[in-house]
């Protein structure tokens, strides 16, 4: 944060409820200007232990709050300006012109960045993802979808790498909401992303089987059915779906079939969707 700015907490963000379990870091959840899954990504965190703030870009810009004061920041999911000049392009540009030198700053430290769906797309036009050597330029882009709609519908991902957020997790099952997710990039940053291992998940068929670019198990026509990407120093991750928007096992589309047959075979119902491991792992990253 530049010395000119003064913090003042006369804007007061929206929090998540304290608890005992709360480590004490906490993410700043970006908002604003058609942003609009941030109160679910909230529930996420603070259910895997992390408390956080909701704040509008305006309140950074102005000064209000201080990136510094977190330790994860994320982009959250929505169609911010309407995608009216391109999907997650005015977002970004406001940051890039308003808040770059605290974004920098930002990941120097121990810090990790978070961009789902329209967050993604923030994060590319950042170029904050794949930063090949920290150098932030676009070299990624979310085109729009191949069949030219908008796509809302469940999907099932599978991990490509381990890394701090992939650890443990088997599948992904959740919704996809977006214009514009079809990955694109030329052949030498796909080489350089796949030679370090930078992709994070991929859309897979429900046997976890790749989808090889067939529709629906591909939603949008990804690039070697890419779902997610990493920077090149892990510390920010893209990912399109949506696994904040499933937490509960009943947020699953097929649940009561999966609870009949867990019932016939005699295993316990769970509480909550597979998808929280997701969160659980960025937790524990601060524990």
């Amino acid at each position: 944060m530049s010395p000119a700015r003064k913090v003042r907490k006369s804007a007061v963000p929206k929090k998540a409820a304290a608890g005992p379990d709360l480590i004490p870091e906490k993410a700043l959840i970006m908002s604003g200007y058609g942003i609009n899954s941030e109160m679910e990504t909230q529930e996420a965190l603070a259910r895997a232990g992390m408390g956080s703030d909701i704040v509008h870009i305006n309140d950074l810009i102005d000064g209000r709050f201080s990136m510094a004061d977190y330790r994860l920041l994320v982009f959250p999911g929505g169609f911010s300006y309407g995608d009216d000049t391109g999907a997650g392009n005015a977002y970004a540009n406001r940051v890039r012109n308003n808040l770059w030198k605290d974004v920098e700053e930002f990941l120097d430290g121990d810090n990790l960045v978070l961009g789902i769906c329209n967050g993604f797309q923030i994060l590319a036009n950042l170029g904050l993802v794949p930063a090949f050597d920290r150098k932030y330029k676009r070299e990624i882009a979310l085109m729009p979808n191949r069949k030219g709609v908008l796509e809302c519908r469940f999907v099932t991902l599978k991990p490509a790498a381990e890394n701090l957020w992939t650890k443990g997790i088997e599948r992904i099952y959740c919704p996809v909401s977006h214009g514009e997710g079809n990955f694109s990039c030329s052949k030498e940053t796909l080489e350089k992303i796949r030679r370090r291992k930078m992709i994070a998940f991929t859309y897979c068929r429900d046997d976890l089987s790749p989808a090889d670019g067939e529709y629906p198990y591909n939603p949008n026509g990804s690039l070697e059915d890419i779902a997610g990407i990493t920077s090149a120093d892990g510390k920010v991750l893209g990912l399109m779906p949506h696994p904040e928007r499933a937490m509960e096992f009943v947020n699953l589309y097929d649940w009561p079939l999966r609870k009949e047959q867990m019932r016939r075979a005699g295993v316990a119902v769970p509480a909550e969707s597979m998808n929280m491991r997701f969160f659980r792992n960025i937790v524990e990253k601060f524990r």
